[in-house]
C-alpha cells in the first residue's frame, strides 16, 4: 500500500492536527534563520517542557491505526494486530527525537528517507504479519509525508533555508575560486591565446599583392575579402544521382574551390601558376580564424624545408615566424581534438627527396591526430596521380577563370587601382581577341593584362611571351619611373642589366630544383655576373647589387632572413628558360623534361628558342613516346612561332594518338595542352560511349579559353544515346553563354533519365524557351510560381529536385506538377508530406527537410531516400507502411532513435543501402535484415565500417544478397567478415578504386570485383 494510497483512507483535514501535536508551537524565537533547529528541540514529548507523554503519542498512533481499519474497503491486516501496530508506529514516532539532524536536513532527506531514518532507530516489530508490517512501513512513510509539510510552513523555515544555501554557495564559490587560483585551467589559457592567434592569423593573411596595381596613386595590397575570387574546383567523385536506379555513379565534382573542405577532411588541390591556390589557402586561414570553429595553420614547404626538418605540432608557429608564444601542449591539445586546419601551401616549391619527406610527415601528423581538415597544394604535375588517394585525399584541380570570373576580375582591379575608364576598352578586348582570352585564364595573368593594358593607355601584346617581356618591362624599369624613385645606394641598375641577374638567379634556382636560394648564393652568383655587366659608377660590391636589385626590380624578394626567392614561380620558370636558351643548354633542358617542375621552363625555353633550336627540343620531347610528353609538345607549339613543317606534323601525329581519352584524368591532361587541342577532337561517329564522354569532358574544360571552339566540338554530341555524355554536356552549361548554349547544345538532348539543373535567373529564361524536360533541378531560393513560370509544361514534368529552397515550406505547393513521379527534397523547410498522396509518386529523396512525419501517408513509393534524422523508436512509425519500397536509403542519422527495428515489414525490399551511419548496428538490426527474403543488394559506407567495426561482427550470414557496394573506401578497412557472412556474392564495387584493390580481390575470391557500369 502506497503512501499515496493510504492518504485515501486518511484525510489530511483529519489526521494533519493530530501530528502536529509532535511539535512544540512555532512561537517568536523559536529558532533564528542563522542558526539550525534541531529536531529534538522540536519534538513535544522530550525536554523540560513536554506537551506529550510517551503515553500520548500511544494514543495518537491508535488513532491513526484506528482510522485507517475503520475506512471503508477491505481491512490492511487481521484486526487482532490492530494494537500491536499502534504500538509499533508509536515507537517510531518517538524515534524523531533521537534524530541528529534538523528541519531542513529532514526536509532534504525526502519522506522515503525520513521513514527509513525513524525504523532504524526504532525497534523492530515482533511477530507481525507480512500484511501489518507493509501497512507499518506505509503508514510511516505517510506520517512522514505529512511532518515534512508542516517542517516546511514553519515562520524561520523558509528564511533558514535561504541563509543556509547563501552560505553553502558562498562556501563553494569560495573553494573553486582557490582551486583556481592555484592550478589554472588549461582550457582557459588556451582560449586566451586562441583569441590572439586568431586575429594575428586573419591580421597577417588578410591582405594580398595583385601584381600590376602597385604603382604611383595606387595601393599596394587589396584587403582579401575584397580581392579573393571564388574559383572553381573540379575532380571525379561518387555520388548518388537523380533519376539513377543502379545508386551513385561516377560524375565530375564541381564546387567553388573554398567550400574543399567542407565535404571532405582531406585535400590534395592541384593548379597552375598563378591559378590562386596561395590566396584560397590564406582566404581559408582568414576564415577559419574568423569564425572560430576551427584553429588554421599556415605551413608553406619552401619555409619548412629551409629550416632542415619538418615541426611537430608544437613547433608549428615558429617554424613559420610566429611571433606569438602558445601555451605548452597547446597546438597537441587542437589537434587530439580535431579542431585543427592544416594548409600546406607549395608541394611543387620542393625537391623530389624532399617531397617524399613531406608525404611520411603528412602521414604520421595524419595517424596521430586524426579528425582534422587537411589541405595540401601543387602544380598539377608535380605528383602522380593518387599520390595520396590511399590515405584518403581527394584531389580536385583549380580550373581556369570563366569569363564572369574575368569579368569580375577585371573590373575589380580597375576599382582598386582608379582607373575605371580603362575597365570597359579592356573588357571589349577580351571578348573579341582570341588569343588575349586564352591568356586571361587565372588572377596572375589577368593582373597583368590589367596592368599592362592601363600601362600601355589601351594597347595589348599577344602571345604569352610578349605579355611577359612587355610585363618585365614594366616590372622592371617603367615602375621606378613612375612612382619617382631614384637610385638606391647610388646603384642604377638599367633593365638589361637587372633581367641579366634574375635570370642567372632564376636558372641557378631552376636547376637545384627550389624556389628559394640562400642569400650568400645569390651573392656568389652577383660576384660571378659582376664583371661581364657594365655598370654606372664602376666597381659595386654584390650586396649592394643584391640589395638594389630586391628593392628596385619587383621580381624577387626577401621572405626571411637569409634566403631570397621570386614573387612568383612563372617569373622565376620565364627567366630560368631564357637564360637556359642564351647559353645553349638545350640538352639540360631535354634532360629534365620528365621532372613536373621544369614543364614551364621548357615551354618558355620553346618561345625563347630559334627554329633549328625549337625543333630539336620538340623531337627530344616526342621521342621517349611518353604521353605526358607529348601533350606538353603539344602544348609547346602555342609558342613556336617559326618551326619546321615537319616537326609539327610529327608533334599532332603523335598527340592524335592520345585522342580521344578514355577517362576524364586523360581528358583533363589533354585539356592543359590548351585550346589547340579542340581541332584533334574527333566527332561521335565510330566512338565507344566511353571515349565520346572524354572528348566532350575535354571540350567541356576548354569552353572557358575557347567556348567558340569548345562549342562547336559539343554540338556534335547533342544527338549521342549515351547517358555519361548527355549528363557532361547538361553538367557544363555553366561554362559558356547561357542563351547559346540552351539553343544550341541541350535543346537537342535526349530527356530520357536526364535531368537539366537549373539555379540562375539566366537559366531560368532559357529554359522557357526549350522544349519541355521530362526532369528538372532547381537550386537555391526559387520560389514555386517562378519555376511554374519557367517550365514550358508543367503537366510534362516527371521528376522534380529541389536544393537549399527556404521557399518550399509546404509539400502542397508541388501538387501544381501533377504528373511527378520522382521528387527529391533537399534542404528546404517542408512539411506535409501526406500531400504527396494525391502524386502517382513512385521514388522520393528527403535531405534535410523540416518534417518528415507524413511520409506514413503514401502508398505507392517503391524507392524512397532518407539520409537524415528521423523520428520515433520503430521504422514503421516514420515510414510508408503501404508502399511496396523495392530500394530503400538510409544515411546519416537516420538509424539513431528507430535502428532498424521494422525493417521485415517490407518484404519486397531488393535493395538496401546504409550509411554514413552515426550509430553502431546491434544484432535485432541485422535480424531484420536477414528477415528479408527479397534482398539482393546492400550498399554500405566504408565509414561505417571504420568507426562501428562490432557492427559488422554481429552481422548474421545473408545468403541472399548478390550484390555489395562499398564507397568512401580508404583501403584500411577490414572486410574479411563481409566476405565470410555473403556467401552468395557475385559482385563487388568499392569506391574509390585505389592500388589496393588487389588484396580485396584476394579476400573476396571467385567475385567480381569493380565490374564495368552496364
Amino acid at each position: 500500500m502506497e503512501p499515496t494510497v493510504l492518504g485515501g483512507k486518511l484525510a489530511s483535514s483529519l489526521v494533519s492536527p493530530l501530528l502536529k501535536k509532535l511539535f512544540v508551537a512555532d512561537g517568536p524565537g523559536a529558532g533564528l534563520v542563522d542558526k539550525p533547529v534541531r529536531l529534538k528541540d522540536l519534538v513535544s514529548f522530550k525536554g523540560e517542557k513536554r506537551v506529550l507523554v510517551d503515553k500520548d503519542v500511544h494514543k495518537l498512533a491508535e488513532h491513526l491505526v484506528r482510522q485507517a481499519v475503520d475506512s471503508p474497503g477491505e481491512p490492511p491486516f487481521r484486526t487482532g494486530e490492530q494494537t500491536a501496530v499502534a504500538d509499533a508506529l508509536a515507537r517510531r514516532l518517538l524515534s524523531l527525537g533521537d534524530l541528529d539532524m534538523d528541519d531542513v536536513q529532514a526536509v532534504r532527506l525526502g519522506h522515503r528517507e525520513l521513514a527509513a531514518r525513524l525504523r532504524h532507530r526504532a525497534p523492530a516489530p515482533d511477530g507481525l504479519s507480512s500484511d501489518a508490517c507493509y501497512f507499518l512501513d506505509s503508514v510511516t512513510e505517510w506520517a512522514c509525508l505529512q511532518i515534512l509539510e508542516f517542517f516546511t510552513r514553519r515562520s524561520s523555515f523558509v528564511a533558514r533555508t535561504l541563509v543556509e544555501q547563501t552560505r553553502t554557495q558562498a562556501e563553494l564559490v569560495a573553494k573553486i575560486d582557490e582551486l583556481l587560483a592555484r592550478t589554472p585551467r588549461p582550457d582557459a589559457r588556451d582560449t586566451a591565446f586562441e583569441r590572439r592567434y586568431r586575429a594575428h592569423i586573419t591580421e597577417r593573411h588578410n591582405h594580398i599583392t595583385i601584381y600590376g596595381i602597385d604603382l604611383r596613386d595606387s595601393p599596394d595590397r587589396w584587403p582579401l575579402e575584397v580581392a579573393y575570387l571564388s574559383l572553381e574546383a573540379t575532380g571525379e567523385d561518387e555520388r548518388p544521382l537523380p533519376g539513377d536506379g543502379s545508386g551513385p555513379a561516377p560524375a565530375i565534382l564541381q564546387l567553388p574551390a573554398e567550400e574543399a573542405l567542407r565535404t571532405h577532411e582531406r585535400v590534395l588541390l592541384r593548379g597552375d601558376a598563378g591559378s590562386g591556390k596561395t590566396t584560397l589557402v590564406q582566404w581559408l586561414a582568414v576564415t577559419a580564424a574568423q569564425e572560430g570553429a576551427r584553429i588554421p595553420y599556415v605551413l608553406p614547404l619552401r619555409t619548412l624545408i629551409r629550416s632542415g626538418a619538418f615541426p611537430a605540432p608544437e613547433a608549428f608557429l615558429t617554424a613559420v615566424s610566429c611571433p606569438l608564444s602558445a601555451p605548452d601542449g597547446w597546438a597537441e591539445r587542437v589537434l587530439t581534438a580535431g579542431r585543427g586546419l592544416i594548409l600546406v601551401d607549395g608541394l611543387d616549391e620542393i625537391s623530389d627527396a624532399d617531397r617524399r619527406g613531406t608525404r611520411d610527415w603528412l602521414l604520421s601528423l595524419i595517424h596521430a591526430f586524426p579528425g582534422n581538415r587537411w589541405l595540401l597544394t601543387s602544380r598539377p604535375t608535380a605528383v602522380r596521380p593518387d599520390w595520396l588517394a590511399a590515405e584518403g585525399f581527394r584531389e580536385l584541380t583549380l580550373t581556369p577563370m570563366r569569363r564572369t570570373d574575368v569579368a569580375t576580375f577585371v573590373h575589380r582591379w580597375h576599382t582598386a587601382a582608379r582607373a575605371p575608364e580603362f575597365e570597359g576598352p579592356l573588357l571589349d578586348s577580351l571578348r573579341t581577341k582570341r588569343d588575349l582570352a586564352r591568356l586571361a585564364t587565372n588572377p596572375l595573368m589577368c593582373g597583368l593584362i590589367c596592368a599592362l593594358h592601363r600601362e600601355r593607355r589601351g594597347y595589348l601584346p599577344t602571345g604569352r611571351k610578349e605579355l611577359y617581356d612587355a610585363a618585365l618591362t614594366m616590372l622592371l624599369s617603367r615602375r621606378d619611373r613612375e612612382r619617382g624613385m631614384g637610385a638606391v645606394d647610388d646603384v642604377e641598375l638599367g633593365e638589361e642589366v637587372q633581367l641579366e641577374l634574375l635570370q642567372r638567379l632564376a636558372y641557378a634556382l631552376v636547376l637545384s630544383g627550389r624556389t628559394e636560394l640562400e642569400v650568400e648564393s645569390a651573392e656568389g652568383i652577383v660576384v660571378r655576373c659582376l664583371p661581364s655587366i657594365a655598370l654606372p659608377g664602376g666597381n659595386q660590391d654584390a650586396t649592394t647589387v643584391l640589395r638594389t636589385l630586391l628593392l628596385r626590380s619587383g621580381l624577387i624578394r626577401q621572405p626571411a632572413d637569409g634566403v631570397v626567392d621570386f614573387v612568383h614561380r612563372t617569373f622565376q620558370d620565364y627567366l630560368g628558360a631564357r637564360y637556359a636558351v642564351e647559353e645553349g643548354h638545350l640538352d639540360v633542358l631535354a634532360s629534365h623534361a620528365g621532372d613536373p617542375q621544369w614543364e614551364d621552363v621548357i615551354r618558355m625555353a620553346v618561345a625563347h628558342a630559334r627554329p633549328g633550336e625549337r625543333a630539336w627540343l620538340l623531337r627530344q620531347l616526342l621521342a621517349g613516346g611518353e604521353p605526358r610528353l607529348t601533350v606538353m609538345a603539344l602544348a609547346c607549339l602555342e609558342h613556336a612561332t617559326a618551326l619546321a613543317p615537319e616537326v609539327r606534323l610529327a608533334v599532332d601525329s603523335q598527340a592524335a594518338k592520345l585522342i580521344p581519352p578514355l577517362s576524364a584524368k586523360e581528358a583533363q591532361t589533354l585539356a592543359e595542352a590548351g585550346p589547340l587541342a579542340l581541332e584533334l577532337l574527333p566527332g561521335p561517329s565510330m566512338l565507344t560511349d566511353q571515349e565520346a564522354k572524354g572528348v566532350t569532358v575535354t571540350a567541356s574544360l576548354l569552353g572557358v579559353e575557347e567556348p567558340e571552339g569548345a562549342i562547336t566540338v559539343l554540338r556534335r554530341f547533342r544527338n549521342h544515346r549515351s547517358l555519361d555524355v548527355r549528363r557532361q554536356l547538361v553538367g557544363t552549361w555553366h561554362r559558356f553563354d547561357t542563351a547559346e548554349y540552351a539553343s544550341e547544345v541541350l535543346d537537342h538532348l535526349e530527356r530520357d533519365d536526364l535531368y537539366l539543373t537549373c539555379e540562375s535567373a539566366e537559366e531560368f529564361s532559357a529554359l522557357a524557351t526549350m522544349r519541355p524536360w521530362h526532369a528538372l533541378s532547381f537550386h537555391g531560393p526559387h520560389r514555386i510560381d517562378e519555376i511554374l513560370a519557367a517550365v514550358p509544361a508543367p503537366e510534362a514534368l516527371t521528376a522534380l529536385e529541389l536544393t537549399d529552397n527556404p521557399h518550399v515550406i509546404d509539400a502542397d505547393a508541388l501538387l501544381s506538377f501533377g504528373s511527378l513521379r520522382e521528387v527529391w527534397l533537399t534542404n528546404c523547410p517542408t512539411t506535409g508530406l501526406d500531400r504527396l498522396s494525391e502524386l502517382p509518386l513512385v521514388r522520393l529523396g528527403c535531405t534535410e527537410v523540416a518534417d518528415v512525419t507524413g511520409l506514413r501517408a503514401l502508398r505507392s513509393l517503391l524507392r524512397l531516400s532518407l539520409p537524415q534524422e528521423l523520428p520515433g523508436t520503430d521504422l514503421r512509425e516514420i515510414l510508408p507502411v503501404e508502399s511496396p519500397l523495392e530500394t530503400l536509403f538510409l544515411g546519416r542519422h537516420s538509424t539513431d532513435t528507430t535502428g532498424l527495428r521494422g525493417l521485415r515489414h517490407w518484404a519486397g525490399l531488393r535493395s538496401l543501402s546504409l550509411g554514413p551511419l552515426t550509430t553502431e548496428l546491434t544484432d535485432t538490426d541485422w535480424q531484420e535484415v536477414a528477415a528479408l527474403p527479397e534482398l539482393r543488394e546492400l550498399h554500405l559506407n566504408a565509414a561505417t565500417i571504420r568507426e562501428f567495426p562490432y557492427s559488422f561482427v554481429v552481422m548474421p550470414e545473408l545468403p541472399g544478397v548478390e550484390t555489395l557496394r562499398i564507397t568512401a573506401v580508404y583501403g584500411d578497412e577490414d572486410l574479411s567478415g563481409l566476405a565470410l557472412r555473403l556467401p552468395g556474392l557475385r559482385s563487388v564495387n568499392l569506391l574509390p578504386a585505389a592500388p589496393h584493390m588487389a588484396r580485396y580481390a584476394r579476400l573476396f575470391q571467385g567475385v567480381e570485383i569493380n565490374p564495368p557500369r552496364r
